[in-house]
């Protein structure tokens, strides 16, 4: 058996435009595919950016929000419920919004602010410069350095800032996990000034944070929050209810399936036939391997074997370069969003071996009806 791989892979390689083709078609079609789905996948991590960064287990949202930026507020009564139920070990609320930062060379800048819990601080950033207690001093603010810092002109200790008409002190800078998808900087302050310097409806809490008194506590709290009226969600079932709704209340998820469709027929289409036409034309090599005492079945391992050496070496090449162009797009735009997830590339590996798989099905009925007497005949 060894034998008939050596010689099937000596037929393969040997014929370098043949084998160039099927390696370009199994590249692009699995660039396509990375590419495309780790530009959603990116921009998921960034919608999500809100909830992986403040890190709470379980969050308490009104039913009808799809996504961080889309909160609900919540009545201050559900806070005292929630933290009456039993198994929370505790309960803080979180104010998210949006505000019109006015710069000192009069510019303004749109920004994301986060209102932390005045007592506990839950969910506050890691911080580079700066005291967390400073939080609490007159007009201070926390600012994220990520990559919409620049917005800010790059703010440091002691910069200020006007937000609706109110006096703004940069106190500290702080870095987290993600950054949001909507390229707007982020604040972080204390819920009570948020509250106070951003215009809102009667009930001013976004979110309320919960940290269950065990794992086993969760669903009971789940079921007391359904209750009230309202959805208690952990932490990966809020990320996935924010990427469900992208995928399939925007247009988001067609355009996905599509560009992935197209990529998968891409690859199909031009290694199939390549592949096809190279066996075709060593019909009287394999007739010869038959005639020589080559079983059939020898002969479909060798097509296999064939056919997985390009899949497998078009797939490196194609996450390869993908890789590489995801890595000079960050290096050239800072906010570029995309990642590669092992999602991704299982994804795109099991397109791939189906692929193989139809490309060399039709090769090895070809191969299989071959008469060594036709070929010597011929």
């Amino acid at each position: 058996m060894r034998g008939i791989l050596r010689i099937g892979y000596r037929l393969l390689v040997n014929d370098r435009g043949k084998f160039i083709a099927l390696l370009l078609g199994i590249t692009f079609s699995v660039f396509l595919m990375i590419q495309v789905t780790s530009m959603f996948a990116g921009m998921m991590k960034k919608a999500s950016a809100t909830v992986t960064n403040t890190g709470a287990k379980m969050w308490v949202l009104d039913s009808s929000v799809t996504n961080v930026a889309s909160s609900i507020p919540l009545p201050d009564y559900v806070l005292d419920a929630v933290r009456s139920i039993h198994g929370v070990k505790y309960a803080v609320p979180l104010y998210s919004g949006a505000g019109l930062v006015r710069l000192k060379d009069g510019t303004y800048q749109a920004v994301s602010i986060l209102g932390l819990d005045d007592t506990s601080l839950f969910g506050r950033p890691v911080l580079l410069q700066g005291q967390i207690s400073d939080i609490y001093a007159e007009n201070g603010f926390l600012v994220v350095k990520d990559e919409e810092f620049g917005k800010l002109h790059n703010p440091g200790i002691g910069t200020e800032f006007e937000i609706n008409d109110n006096r703004g002190v940069i106190v500290g800078i702080a870095k987290v996990p993600a950054s949001g998808l909507f390229g707007m900087p982020t604040l972080y302050t204390t819920f009570s000034r948020a509250v106070q310097y951003i215009p809102s409806m009667r009930y001013t809490v976004s979110y309320i944070l919960v940290e269950p008194a065990s794992d086993a506590a969760i669903p009971g709290i789940k079921q007391e929050v359904a209750k009230l009226g309202y959805e208690s969600l952990t932490e990966a079932e809020f990320i996935d209810k924010i990427t469900h709704w992208y995928m399939f209340g925007t247009g988001m998820g067609i355009n996905l399936l599509i560009m992935t469709g197209i990529s998968f027929v891409v690859g199909l289409s031009i290694s199939g036939q390549t592949f096809y036409t190279f066996v075709l034309e060593n019909l009287e090599k394999f007739g010869a391997l038959k005639a020589i005492g080559a079983k059939g079945r020898e002969l479909v391992y060798m097509i296999l074997f064939q056919a997985g050496i390009t899949a497998l070496a078009g797939y490196g090449l194609g996450v390869g370069l993908c890789a590489l162009l995801i890595a000079l797009a960050k290096f050239r735009v800072r906010d570029y969003a995309s990642i590669i997830t092992f999602n991704n590339l299982g994804m795109a590996l099991g397109m791939v071996l189906v692929i193989a798989s139809l490309s060399s099905y039709f090769a090895v009925r070809r191969v299989l009806r071959i008469e060594p007497f036709d070929i010597f005949r011929g």
